[in-house]
């Protein structure tokens, strides 16, 4: 499979190593991003004018493939904040913490629940329902909401979504590419991702620990050496309406009916086979119900006005959080389908794309063999998935893998490992953007969450391959 590189792949892959420089050593990268759609245009335009309408087209690009994530942010914020606000939240999770006693508790059940629903609806959704249910009882048992989002990301995102045995969409697009069974490559994924996910999770949780832990030690020692004197500080309110105090047995009625319409939404995606986008706005629509409802009773005249302020502000939170991702999206998106769409077709003859191009041709200048050919799936997979889409890349991984094969045998296993890298890299555990949902209903930093998985993820994948060498 030969592909021919010209000036626009190289320039992109400079861009690329910027910004992934610049990413971790915490510093912002939006100049830079647009800095590189700027060069990229020029290079696929010829025109400055058409270099700097690429800007803002790349800008809109960016948005439109967000648009349905910044939505279902912003309903569930609205909805979270009226819950909290009247009371209703806290008389919820109360049962919870029966069971969720302690933060490592939490991490596990968040993690563990994220994965179950993931495998049957896929991760977007899926974050949606776990942080509106479990994210209040696990940030007051003492797990830091970074922690919450790292357990969504890891056990969603990464373990669920790379091996998706359930819906069977990222296998069934590697074996089609690589002319394999479905069934081979997931056999051959097992081994891997019990692997991938043990490792990553157990680092993950480990340097959690030890933060908590120094990040007590900490605390306690400001107390002994400087008691507190500052008065608590009263809850900012949303508006100049006050929230009318609910009765005590309207808070448990909102309390028990909020799981209830969640869990109907879980046997309607059964019944209805309702999968990804589907179920998201199942969850979305289900989410707006709630808030109407509660706004209601809570303000009673004042509902309607006061349904629209809770609206307003989630979704202020909604683009305040993906306003600094979107020139980053914006440029990566580039390096798949976007280029195409936002430029008169810059790129040769048979070209997969800037992304899968540099993937098949770091293919092509490795020898072939078993042990070489798994750290090429594993980094090849992880350079399709820089696009934050895990599946944009993985027929194209599919079908390299069978050039690596020496056997039949090895075949399903290199198809796998790229499949793997591939989706945890892109499917939402490094790549800002993908990560957004989980980061956004946790309430933190979308690029501190990746700079946290980064660690645990990278240690996986080289686990993982050293498994797969052994596998092959």
């Amino acid at each position: 499979m030969n592909i021919q590189l010209v000036p626009l792949h190289y320039v992109y892959l400079a861009f690329i190593v910027l910004i992934i420089a610049v990413m971790v050593r915490r510093k912002d990268t939006t100049i830079i991003c647009v800095a590189g759609i700027m060069t990229i245009g020029l290079l696929a335009a010829e025109t400055l004018s058409g270099s700097v309408a690429g800007i803002f087209n790349s800008f809109i690009y960016a948005a439109k493939e967000l648009l349905s994530t910044i939505f279902i942010i912003s309903i569930i914020v609205a909805m979270s904040r009226v819950l909290i606000r009247t009371g209703i939240n806290e008389v919820m999770v109360r049962p919870l913490t029966r069971f969720i006693r302690t933060p490592q508790a939490a991490y596990w059940s968040i993690g563990l629940i994220m994965m179950v629903v993931s495998l049957f609806f896929w991760p977007s959704p899926a974050v949606a329902l776990v942080g509106a249910v479990l994210l209040p009882a696990a940030v007051r048992v003492g797990l830091p909401p970074i922690g919450a989002a790292i357990a969504m990301n890891l056990f969603g995102h990464g373990i669920a979504l790379s091996g998706d045995y359930i819906i069977q969409g990222a296998p069934k697009l590697t074996a089609d590419a690589a002319g394999l069974p479905v069934a081979s490559v997931m056999a051959a994924s097992v081994p891997l991702v019990l692997v991938m996910g043990t490792v990553s999770t157990l680092t993950a949780f480990w340097m959690l620990r030890k933060e908590m832990k120094s990040s007590n030690a900490q605390q306690q020692t400001v107390k002994l050496e400087q008691p507190s004197t500052e008065l608590p500080v009263a809850p900012e309110s949303h508006s100049s309406i006050e929230v009318h105090t609910m009765p005590l047995h309207l808070r448990k009625a909102f309390a028990l009916i909020v799981p209830l319409l969640f869990a109907l939404d879980v046997v309607l995606m059964f019944v209805l086979s309702l999968q990804g986008g589907d179920a998201t706005a199942l969850i979305g629509g289900t989410a707006v119900v709630i808030l109407i409802a509660v706004s209601m009773a809570a303000h009673r005249y004042n509902g309607s006005e006061e349904t629209t302020h809770y609206l307003i502000e989630g979704f202020q939170f909604g683009f305040k959080v993906f306003g600094p991702v979107i020139p980053i999206a914006a440029f990566f998106y580039l390096g798949d389908a976007a280029i195409t769409e936002l430029f008169a077709n810059p790129l040769p003859e048979g070209s997969h794309g800037i992304v899968n191009d540099l993937g098949v041709a770091l293919a092509g200048i490795v020898p072939m063999n078993g042990t070489v050919g798994a750290i090429t799936m594993t980094v090849t997979g992880a350079v399709t998935g820089m696009d934050g889409s895990g599946f944009s890349g993985i027929s194209l991984v599919g079908s390299i893998a069978t050039m690596f094969a020496g056997s039949a045998d090895s075949a399903p296993m290199l198809t796998a490992l790229g499949q793997i890298a591939a989706i945890w890299v892109g499917g939402g555990t490094l790549i800002p953007w993908a990560l957004i949902p989980a980061a956004a209903i946790c309430g933190v930093s979308p690029f501190e969450l990746a700079r946290r998985n980064l660690k645990p993820v990278i240690i996986g994948l080289t686990v993982t391959t050293i498994v797969g060498i052994f596998l092959i």
